[in-house]
């Protein structure tokens, strides 16, 4: 059943991908597939079907490619996929591997949705921009990062298709203590699970678990099949018990561009 799912996965999400916001587009270009954004958006490569003999040829075209765009780009490298040294070649070409995650998937039809916050802790649904501003706040104390381009996708999102991604803050009175979104690609099986993170006091409470059944039953009542996620080593055995399965691996590998 795995391998039959990350088939569908592959075909959906990877080689017929859509764009995943306003103002992007999904090429494919000989035996790559790829997205184009502008600076603040998510520009990489998607899917590929290379082998020994073409896959330098192809790394060096999507280099030229978004360099001279200017922007810093990612191969987003799965587990299977070929040729089997395809990260090394990566390397070589001047690419820097980011920590790999688990590709994680659960029927939404079979996981738990009945878990529940922690006294004291409500959920808002984030609609404009002053949620923006809460779920940006609760990813940068979560993760330590700059939060800038996740608020410029998410505010284009939510004006021009805001059908395709659902928001949502957890509030413990007024102060916002986790975040998470999901994607909601059109016509595919698969709803994504993104930027699930609790700020490190409130860890350890059940508030991710809350946010990740709150999201199950919004997609099951939108008809997805499927939840996609890329786990950290954090997040993976609390997606375990609440159903998930791992069906590989994948590693970002950036190029500066």
């Amino acid at each position: 059943m795995d391998l039959r799912v990350l088939a569908l996965y592959d075909r959906d999400m990877r080689e017929g991908a859509r764009p995943d916001g306003p103002g992007t587009r999904v090429e494919r270009v000989g035996a790559v597939v790829r997205q184009v954004a502008d600076a603040e958006g998510w520009n990489g490569v998607l899917w590929s079907a290379l082998d020994e003999t073409t896959a330098d040829g192809a790394i060096a075209e999507q280099v030229e490619f978004f360099g001279a765009l200017g922007h810093e780009f990612e191969w987003k490298l799965y587990g299977h996929d070929l040729p089997c040294d395809l990260g090394a070649r990566l390397v070589a070409a001047g690419f820097r591997p980011e920590p790999a995650e688990t590709l994680m998937v659960a029927e939404t039809a079979g996981l738990r949705h009945d878990a529940g916050l922690p006294d004291g802790v409500r959920t808002m649904q984030v609609t404009d921009a002053a949620g923006v501003d809460l779920l940006v706040d609760v990813h940068e104390k979560a993760f330590g990062t700059d939060g800038a381009r996740l608020r410029h996708r998410l505010l284009a999102q939510l004006a021009e298709w805001p059908d395709t991604v659902v928001a949502v803050v957890a509030l413990a009175g007024e102060e916002p203590v986790s975040a998470a979104r999901m994607e909601l690609p059109p016509g595919t099986r698969f709803a994504g699970l993104w930027g699930g993170g609790t700020v490190a006091e409130w860890r350890g409470r059940g508030v991710y678990r809350a946010l990740v059944a709150h999201r199950a039953r919004v997609a099951a009542a939108h008809g997805y099949r499927y939840l996609q996620v890329d786990a950290s080593a954090m997040s993976r055995p609390i997606l375990e018990r609440l159903g998930f399965h791992a069906l590989g691996t994948t590693t970002p590998y950036v190029h500066a561009g």
